[in-house]
């Protein structure tokens, strides 16, 4: 098959080929992998060996078929290496010219050392954002040859100065392409996403529960407050650091202070579920802190406020969103439809409902919840084969699964994070056009986390803007190394139509 490269993607492999290594970000949906296959196409003629990194076996495994047809390569040439081939076999794949694999494997492999580092003249990270802290993609991107020309492929990099610079910084980066869906070069391409948040309100049985948790979360932040510093309840990573500071305090007052933080911290997250979930998820919690052996557990759970909280609980019907949810769902007959949800339990339960209410559905989480990989592949078959129409999964459906692009995407919720949020919307509007739905209870913590995850999209963009412009002004800075006239190129050939 030969390889059809549109303009913006002809122009993101000439740039690589002139500035090195590079971190290309671009909208789901818009063909990054065929920028990796033109440049290990031009890598193979100049003898060097090309590095596939992406982060599940079953996403290495779709690779890998995409570059057999599309490359048109004899099966000594690409191998599919992963963990579940013995170490003695797996060091014969390394006479290929190619390797697909994940993370962990090649970074075993480079610590044994049988893999081919020094021969490795181009490494792709796919999903390119989890290059920070001790992912394996950062140690195996060190252990990589100098003259290693390395391709970073995200759709969301992050919103992060220094996050993005750590990403950049790990993996070698030296030149950056960004498009985003209003850039001109990728607007024929893009599909049209049609985007809307739907508000609900608490019902009253759930703003009444949620008013005896509000009166705790008022007492414990006061007693911090009180005898040390007022809790920043609002921010979870400011939250969490609030905790780490009172660890690390050595006073005789620590522990008192350390169990009000812990009861404070198990009720900011059961009024989270609470607002944002329904009933069912936060009686579980509460059924959790009843069995807990933790005195903090035991005396958060007697207070009055708790018991009168529960049995409200017991007897409020589910959270109004699954409501505006069914209506939602009743208007996209025959739509394939991925349902985001952030808990397991509220996972189980929407699971229950469209069952009773005769919609056609499956449940996807990750192994951690018993889900096994066999359970994920027949799943993912059933539902390319439209044996139902939707799936109910959780983070796990975001990023480096093999999942078929759908009609619309649900939020439950709202999240903070703008990677995650990025991801999620992909999953839509890949090869036609699309919808995407965020379910959202009114002054509730779902409001901040839908505008926060707005306000860092955009932050992401202008950081990516401004670190491109730093790294140009950088190449033909006098103490640069790389000049205009000196150009970068991956293998031996400068044209595609060489071939």
């Amino acid at each position: 098959m030969e390889l059809d490269l549109r303009p913006y993607q002809r122009q993101i492999v000439e740039s690589v080929k002139m500035k090195g290594s590079t971190l290309v970000v671009l909208p789901t949906g818009l063909g990054k992998t065929h920028v990796a296959l033109a440049l290990i196409k031009e890598n193979i003629v100049s003898g060097g060996k090309s590095l596939f990194l992406t982060p599940t076996k079953p996403l290495a495994r779709q690779h890998y078929l995409t570059m057999q047809k599309t490359l048109d390569l004899g099966p000594e040439q690409i191998s599919l290496v992963t963990g579940e081939v013995g170490g003695m076999k797996r060091k014969a794949l390394y006479t290929a010219k190619i390797f697909v694999s994940t993370p962990q494997t090649i970074k075993n492999d480079m610590k044994k050392g049988i893999y081919p580092a020094k021969d490795t003249t181009l490494a792709i990270f796919d999903e390119a954002h989890r290059a920070v802290g001790d992912y394996a993609y950062v140690p195996i991107a060190g252990n990589l040859p100098e003259n290693c020309v390395s391709l970073a492929l995200t759709a969301s990099p992050g919103g992060d100065r220094a996050r993005i610079k750590e990403v950049l910084s790990n993996l070698n980066i030296k030149n950056i392409e960004i498009m985003v869906e209003t850039d001109a070069a990728i607007r024929p391409y893009t599909k049209n996403l049609a985007a809307s948040w739907i508000p609900v309100d608490l019902s009253q049985e759930l703003k009444e529960a949620d008013s005896h948790l509000a009166a705790l979360i008022r007492e414990y932040s006061q007693k911090l407050g009180n005898s040390y510093q007022k809790p920043p309840i609002t921010s979870k990573k400011q939250f969490m650091l609030y905790g780490h500071r009172l660890q690390a305090m050595r006073h005789p007052a620590k522990y008192t202070l350390l169990s009000h933080y812990y009861a404070l911290l198990h009720l900011i997250h059961l009024q989270e579920l609470l607002q944002n979930q329904g009933p069912h998820p936060a009686l579980n919690y509460i059924t959790k802190l009843k069995s807990s052996a933790s005195r903090t557990s035991a005396a958060l759970v007697a207070r009055p406020e708790m018991v009168g909280a529960f049995k409200i609980l017991s007897s409020a019907g589910d959270h109004p969103k699954t409501i505006k949810l069914l209506s939602l769902l009743s208007s996209m007959k025959n739509s394939k439809v991925i349902l985001f949800v952030q808990y397991r339990d509220q996972i189980n339960r929407i699971k229950e409902v469209l069952d009773a209410n005769g919609f056609s559905s499956r449940i996807f989480v990750g192994k951690r919840d018993g889900f096994t990989k066999r359970m994920q592949e027949e799943t993912m078959d059933a539902f390319r084969r439209d044996e139902f129409k939707i799936l109910v999964a959780s983070s796990i459906g975001e990023e480096g699964l093999d999942i078929p692009a759908v009609d619309s995407v649900i939020f439950f919720e709202p999240i903070p994070s703008e990677i995650r949020s990025i991801q999620r919307r992909g999953r839509a509007g890949r090869f036609k056009d699309g919808s995407v739905h965020v379910l959202m209870t009114r002054a509730t913590r779902d409001e901040y986390y839908f505008w926060a995850s707005r306000k860092r999209e955009q932050k992401m963009k202008e950081i990516l803007l401004s670190l491109q412009k730093e790294m140009e002004r950088k190449r033909f800075s006098p103490e640069s190394k790389i000049q205009k006239d000196a150009p970068m190129r991956v293998g031996g050939q400068s044209n595609l139509n060489d071939f």
